[in-house]
């Protein structure tokens, strides 16, 4: 299952039933679980540790160097769960310390030539499409989509179910459940249909909206569009996550620019 023209470290670490194809590069101090097949030319370097289940295909190159000055050559990492698919010439680099570290969940599919940065903290359950590029300290929520060419900046925090349309610039926060489009970004509106395919009602995502609407659609400080939530949206553990979601990024989020 492992080919001989394959550069594998003797110090790395490989699963069982892991497929390994020809000009493969695995550094030291990798550990690959069980299942993963990866295909040519994929680079895995120093401080990587990748689950089970994981296809990796040509040209990808798993905990990279980060590309941040603050790195100084210190030891760190990057981690990568279960059942993630990883196509053609995606890039994703490892931490800048040896205490923090990049981390991707289980469950992801990230399209040809993604980058995701230094530090970057995304859940699962995701999907990158081609030529999504993240920037360092990211955090990134469940069950989200970024489609093609859209670019998030650094420190940015994407909520859990949101849809970032294509060519969009993230360059702060977003809360769960929106769709964001547009360059600069701007709210669309909620993430219904994605919603409603995945067992939420028609009364729930009513609820979601009209919170939005408060934020986005009131002309109300973002202050006092929480004041408006509490008193009028039925207290449901979704108005709870959008709260907290914006008392967690300081009530740092996107907002609509005004229409003329």
């Amino acid at each position: 299952m492992i080919s001989n023209l394959a550069h594998i470290s003797p110090t790395a670490k490989i699963g069982e039933n892991v497929k390994i194809h020809p000009f493969v590069a695995i550094d030291d101090d990798v550990e690959i679980g069980d299942g993963c097949e990866i295909f040519p030319f994929v680079s895995i370097v120093r401080g990587t540790r990748i689950g089970r289940n994981n296809k990796i295909y040509s040209g990808a190159i798993l905990g990279a160097d980060p590309q941040d000055f603050r790195w100084k050559g210190c030891r760190s990492f990057c981690y990568i769960g279960d059942n993630n698919v990883i196509r053609e010439q995606v890039i994703i680099n490892r931490g800048i310390t040896s205490e923090g570290s990049t981390r991707i969940g289980n469950d992801s599919f990230f399209m040809a030539g993604c980058h995701i940065g230094h530090d970057c903290q995304i859940a699962g359950k995701s999907v990158f499409g081609n030529g999504v590029k993240v920037a360092g300290d990211v955090k990134i929520g469940m069950n989200t989509i970024l489609s093609s060419n859209a670019i998030v900046h650094e420190s940015s925090v994407v909520g859990d179910w949101v849809l970032v349309k294509g060519g969009c610039r993230i360059s702060n926060n977003v809360p769960p459940y929106t769709i964001m489009g547009h360059n600069p970004a701007v709210y669309l509106g909620t993430n219904a249909y994605i919603l409603r395919g995945n067992g939420l009602s028609n009364d729930e995502i009513d609820n979601i909206a009209k919170a939005y609407r408060h934020i986005y659609q009131s002309g109300s400080s973002v202050y006092n569009a929480i004041k408006r939530i509490e008193a009028d949206v039925e207290d449901t553990p979704y108005r709870q996550e959008i709260l907290d979601f914006i008392y967690k990024v300081n009530f740092k989020i996107i907002a609509v620019p005004e229409i003329e």
